[in-house]
């Protein structure tokens, strides 16, 4: 066995610097401390600034043009771009944006997507549904009815019986889409809210209601009370009335 054979793979990785880095800088892009227009500190300054190489401020100049943040100019230096170039979808913009003084109007547009694509959703999870598929959602609901006393643990149930319409709606590019939202969403707060017993209540007997429509394979049925099942429950969880 030769020594190249022997060696054993390396995969290549940013460093975690590079990462901290690019997780700061996000955020202040994000929250216009460097606005639209504006050049970055010069390479020099950042890494004064995080107390890093040069290897590491150009990976994570590198990483913040990949995500539509910045751009570089010649003799100009590194240009924040305008929000309509960022890749909204990327992680640790959603995170910025939620976290962020407006984030509640970018988590109400959330709902807002959830509630156009998972009512449809719902609606060709009715129109596929066998009777093996409805059993296992059949078995998710009433696992939530013995959680319906215990909010924190009823929340990570929740999740399971919309993952279990989603795939059973097969449509892969939907669910995608919200997964990649919604899972930096529930890092923040101000999406979970302070769920009471009544809610969960409340919440649970919206979720029989659109497994009922998908169970007896009604489309109209199922993406209507998926619609009023989002809408509502984002409702009593917002943080504070709409202006």
């Amino acid at each position: 066995m030769n020594d190249e054979a022997a060696a054993p793979q390396r995969t290549r990785r940013r460093p975690r610097l590079s990462t901290a880095v690019v997780e700061d800088l996000v955020n202040a892009i994000v929250a216009g401390t460097y606005p639209p227009g504006t050049a970055l500190p010069p390479e020099n300054m950042l890494c004064d600034m995080y107390d890093v190489s040069r290897t590491v401020v150009r990976e994570a100049t590198t990483a913040l043009t990949e995500k539509g943040l910045v751009v570089s100019q010649q003799g100009r230096g590194t240009i924040v771009r305008d929000s309509r170039s960022w890749n909204m979808l990327d992680p640790a913009i959603l995170s910025a944006l939620f976290q962020g003084d407006e984030g509640l109007r970018y988590l109400d547009n959330l709902s807002e997507v959830r509630t156009l694509l998972e009512s449809a959703m719902a609606a060709k999870a009715a129109a596929n549904a066998t009777p093996e598929l409805v059993a296992e959602l059949a078995a998710q609901v009433e696992t939530l009815e013995r959680l319906v006393t215990m909010p924190s643990a009823y929340v990570h149930e929740d999740l399971k019986f919309h993952d279990i319409i989603m795939r059973m709606s097969g449509d892969r590019l939907s669910k995608a889409i919200i997964d990649g939202i919604q899972s930096e969403a529930l890092r923040t707060h101000g999406y979970s809210g302070k769920l009471s017993v009544e809610h969960v209540r409340a919440t649970q007997d919206a979720h029989r209601k659109v497994y009922e429509a998908i169970a007896a394979g009604d489309a109209d049925a199922a993406e209507d009370a998926m619609r009023e099942h989002i809408s509502g429950s984002w409702t009593k969880r917002r943080a504070r009335p709409r202006a």
